[in-house]
């Protein structure tokens, strides 16, 4: 009688120890999505298949000392050897591994690629293969080439799983609420005249003003004559080096609105919510010119060429002060 008691004493010590014992049976780091409605039975195989805790029953054994909390979905990484107790309270915390991707208004497929490959383990060129899939905006955009433009400015979270493909998906939805708010309308018009303003200026109070004044020179027809068109045919071509040259104002691009009439074939970047309120609501304006001040941050709009002459000469003086 006395061997048994203490056989137990050792085994309920043995099993205590295990519980708070740190276990790691992975190299050097690993992650496990917990789907949700997963029971404890299930989230405890995962966690012994993955290596993260030694024994199914240890996590078991865990949960029962202590009952109380929810197990969160999602996806969890472990790099550092943890007692079934510490992952327990992993899991009850909803400690879930993510990073968050904030996208800036205004900025292209390439600026997106480069942003993505700094933060996540997803490649610059994963995500610009993503980006052509324009099946997924093929209602908005029959003609479109990529998924400029609807790959809405917003922070999204993205887990170890994430694929390019799924964060263009998440994109793509996001600007779809966005349109559906914002009243929608001609999808492929509205986006790429909203990416040209965007570009243009990054005071909100112009936006309306440059939109009309985009709309206007349209109207009668005017070539468009916008450097950021300039710019993303310069980057579609590989040769853009941070300045607009003579030769790339006479480039031939159909993107370039120097030498092509209308608006571009596409968005030349991802405009965001103030960007299309802006084209969808414009200021009504006669201005049909406008050049940026010396001092910057604002614009100078003109309804004639002479006056529009005037204030780039003006523009030109402040900037040899």
């Amino acid at each position: 009688m006395k061997r048994a008691i203490v056989a137990l004493v050792l085994l309920a010590g043995l099993a205590l120890w295990m519980l708070g014992a740190p276990y790691q049976g992975y190299s050097r780091e690993t992650f496990v999505d917990i789907p949700h409605g997963s029971s404890v039975r299930t989230i405890a195989r995962k966690l012994s298949e993955a290596g993260v805790i030694r024994f199914q029953w240890t996590l078991l054994a865990a949960r029962m000392l202590h009952p109380s909390g929810v197990l969160q979905a999602g996806e969890y990484q472990f790099s550092t050897p943890l007692s079934a107790s510490q992952v327990l309270s992993k899991l009850t915390r909803g400690d879930v591994y993510f990073v968050e991707l904030t996208v800036p208004e205004g900025a292209n497929i390439f600026d997106i690629a480069e942003l993505v490959a700094s933060r996540s383990s997803l490649t610059a060129d994963s995500f610009l293969k993503a980006a052509r899939n324009t099946a997924l905006i093929r209602d908005l955009a029959p003609m479109a080439q990529s998924l400029e433009g609807f790959l809405f400015p917003a922070t999204y979270r993205l887990t170890h799983s994430t694929t390019a493909d799924d964060l263009c998906r998440q994109m793509v939805a996001q600007f779809r609420k966005e349109w559906i708010r914002l009243g929608g309308g001609d999808a492929t018009r509205v986006v790429t005249l909203a990416s040209i303003v965007e570009k243009e200026t990054g005071n909100p109070q112009e936006r309306p003003i440059i939109a009309g004044v985009f709309l206007n020179r349209l109207k009668k027809p005017m070539r468009i004559e916008s450097d950021p068109t300039v710019v993303y045919a310069a980057l579609l071509e590989h040769r853009y080096n941070g300045v607009i040259h003579k030769s790339d104002l006479a480039n031939h691009n159909p993107y370039n609105t120097y030498q092509s009439d209308g608006l571009p074939p596409g968005p030349i970047a991802n405009p965001g919510a103030a960007a299309l309120q802006a084209v969808l609501h414009p200021e009504p304006t006669k201005y049909l010119f406008f050049v940026a001040k010396p001092e910057g941050g604002a614009h100078r709009f003109s309804e004639t060429l002479a006056e529009h002459n005037r204030a780039v000469q003006d523009y030109r003086h402040g900037l040899k002060r």
